[in-house]
């Protein structure tokens, strides 16, 4: 069970059952007055007045980069009167990282990421309405194809209800692909794509082919045309929007946070 006054929020991504490993605790009152940062032999800390921040498992918080460390120290000291820990999405994965309440290895971590080729939201497409259709066809098939480029692979998409037959070379390549990527980044990475549901829209989020605002709203294309076609319903649709939003966005930046410089550099120049 978290510990009490210095635990951060850790609502962990969702398990391969679909349960969280953590209830995301309620809404406390804030009880530090500064946070600062350091740098200590295992990594770089946070501070919230002069006691150490830990994990659910009271495990020292404790982060691979100093980047990461100020986004984090960022969260918390953006917090008001109350903490609220469903907002702070970096702390979140951080403490996914560190406690690994899933304890799944690398390789497992890998697996799940690929295994949502099989049901990825770009590759299930309609028959019916034709406008739907048409629209899925136009603004999924460009993505699709540049990660086919992108990966030198064949995804392409289906309209059955058993979706598209990826191929095994296929999911090899990015089993190899996401291979080159740290756990901590693996962390986030599967966050995104629990996201997004989607494998192809996450890495090209994640390749910088599309922007955050993009890959949520290709994500959410046959919502978003239901919603223009039949109305939305006050504030809900908007809030449900600006959430994506935000986990997407902290889940990229976490993975970014996370790689190394020159791996990035080297992703980035492969095109």
């Amino acid at each position: 069970l978290p510990r009490p006054p210095l635990v951060a929020a850790g609502s962990s991504p969702v398990e391969p059952c679909g349960r969280r490993a953590y209830a995301p605790p309620a809404e406390r009152k804030r009880f530090y007055q500064s946070v600062s940062i350091s740098q200590g032999e295992g990594g770089f800390e946070i501070n919230l007045d002069h006691r150490k921040l830990k994990t659910p498992q009271a495990k020292l918080f404790t982060v691979p980069s100093e980047a990461l460390a100020i986004a984090v120290a960022t969260e918390w000291d953006s917090q008001k009167d109350t903490i609220k820990f469903y907002t702070m999405h970096l702390t979140t994965l951080c403490n996914t990282a560190l406690d690994n309440p899933t304890q799944r290895n690398k390789k497992q971590l890998i697996r799940a990421a690929v295994k949502f080729l099989e049901t990825d939201t770009v590759c299930y497409r309609v028959e019916e309405p034709p406008a739907l259709a048409e629209l899925q066809k136009n603004e999924w098939d460009p993505v699709v194809a540049w990660a086919e480029k992108r990966y030198n692979v064949t995804i392409g998409s289906s309209t059955s209800i058993l979706g598209p037959n990826i191929p095994a070379s296929t999911k090899d390549t990015f089993v190899s692909h996401l291979a080159s990527y740290n756990m901590w980044a693996l962390q986030g990475i599967e966050f995104v794509i629990t996201q997004l549901k989607s494998l192809i829209l996450s890495m090209s989020l994640i390749d910088r082919h599309i922007t955050v605002e993009k890959a949520v709203l290709l994500s959410r294309l046959e919502e978003e045309y239901q919603i223009r076609r039949w109305g939305n319903v006050e504030w809900a649709h908007d809030y449900d929007l600006c959430e994506l939003r935000a986990r997407t966005a902290a889940g990229t930046l976490f993975v970014h946070l996370c790689s190394e410089s020159s791996t990035v550099k080297h992703k980035l120049l492969q095109d």
